[in-house]
């Protein structure tokens, strides 16, 4: 027999019987993840519901948590906030999805009646969480709730009549997996950016967050966008968007000045797509090793000096702890407005989904692989490495 896990407990941990029940993709150390069967999630909640995972996809955010740099990861923990399948089973309490519905998970974890919640911060509730200041996230720690993830064949999901979204069968899984986080993420950082018609945005980064965050800029009618990376294939992937410029940081000694210098002053908005996970120098790297840095800046450095006087930079690239050295007095000097954090993925997935069924928008030009998930760990190699040309993954139970 076994048990399902308590909040804040990994089901790999509390099972009597270790090998019982699906399969799911585990964190088992630095750069380690390995396929294992887990116990099968089951109902503790009367408003919760377990969905049969129809598709699973890899985040970047995904990264930090194998390269350590989120703390409160055990061994055996289920990841992934990317998440989508069929209703396989109801709480008594349910009353907005039913069994056999297709759904959409949003990543961010809510209740629906906290103070932030009615305030349309999804990403930062207070109950689904309640022993921390942070929010709640599938799969991402026991520091961001302890919920295991979706890169799995089953998944509990809390506050079900809060998140899960109803799908229409005519859309393929392809179509609607990214509006549990990339496509609210890369539009929200378009929104807080301010991005309007004749800007000039910079994107740092060109992952799946990036290039989707590329499209929403054009989208939204920036007259000239700057797409920055280092990974060539990523460039290229960027170049095909029309009117794209694309820079590869490598190639010059100080991208954000010659950014300054080709925009004569700096772009309207630059949007920092990275996160903590970004190329680190020799010193930021001993110091996230002794756990003194949470990791690289250097993205927030090219901001500092790419964004013009009076302009906005948003991150929506994850960032960890504390950092030495930030450039508070560049952003400061020059009247630089700072929008910064955690989506809240509820609010932008039925106005994107209308986009999608309109044919006004279409992510799945990002997806470069589709494997199963007993390939989980192949994935995840490719994915981190940047071997194969990957951008994105999608995981297939």
């Amino acid at each position: 027999m076994y048990r399902s896990a308590l909040p804040g407990e990994s089901y790999l941990q509390n099972n009597f019987l270790e090998g019982v029940g699906m399969k799911a993709i585990v964190y088992e150390g630095i750069r380690d993840v390995k396929v294992k069967n887990v116990g099968d999630p089951g109902i503790q909640k009367p408003d919760d519901i377990i969905v049969k995972v129809t598709s699973t996809a890899i985040c970047g955010s995904d990264l930090h948590l194998i390269h350590g740099m989120v703390p409160g990861m055990p061994e055996g923990f289920v990841l992934g906030h990317e998440t989508m399948g069929i209703v396989e089973e109801v709480g008594g309490d349910v009353h907005k999805v039913k069994k056999g519905d297709r759904v959409i998970v949003p990543f961010p974890i809510a209740c629906g009646h906290c103070w932030y919640c009615e305030h349309d911060l999804w990403s930062q509730c207070d109950n689904a969480n309640p022993e921390a200041e942070v929010g709640a996230y599938f799969g991402y720690s026991n520091t961001f709730g302890g919920y295991d993830g979706g890169q799995a064949e089953y998944l509990r999901v809390p506050y079900a009549n809060v998140g899960p979204k109803v799908v229409p069968e005519e859309l393929t899984d392809e179509q609607v997996l990214f509006l549990t986080d990339i496509l609210p993420t890369s539009y929200w950082g378009v929104e807080i950016g301010g991005v309007k018609k004749g800007d000039t945005v910079v994107v740092l980064g060109c992952g799946p967050v990036g290039l989707l965050t590329i499209k929403w800029a054009i989208f939204q009618g920036a007259k000239r966008v700057i797409a920055v990376d280092h990974i060539s294939y990523r460039l290229d992937h960027a170049y095909r968007y029309y009117g794209v410029e694309v820079i590869n940081f490598e190639d010059h000694d100080n991208t954000g000045e010659y950014i300054k210098e080709i925009t004569h002053g700096g772009a309207d908005v630059v949007i920092d797509c990275v996160g903590m996970d970004g190329k680190a120098s020799t010193f930021e790297k001993i110091e996230t090793l002794l756990k003194l840095q949470g990791g690289s800046k250097s993205a927030i450095e090219i901001a500092t000096q790419a964004v013009r006087k009076g302009g906005t930079v948003a991150l929506v690239g994850v960032y960890g702890s504390k950092y030495n050295l930030f450039p508070l007095g560049d952003f400061f000097s020059r009247n630089i407005t700072l929008k910064m954090g955690q989506c809240p993925a509820h609010s932008y997935v039925e106005p994107i989904l209308e986009l999608i069924k309109t044919g006004r928008f279409d992510a799945t030009d990002i997806i470069t692989h589709r494997l199963s998930l007993d390939k989980g760990e192949h994935a995840y190699e490719i994915f981190d490495e940047k071997k194969d040309n990957c951008i994105k993954v999608v995981l297939k139970p």
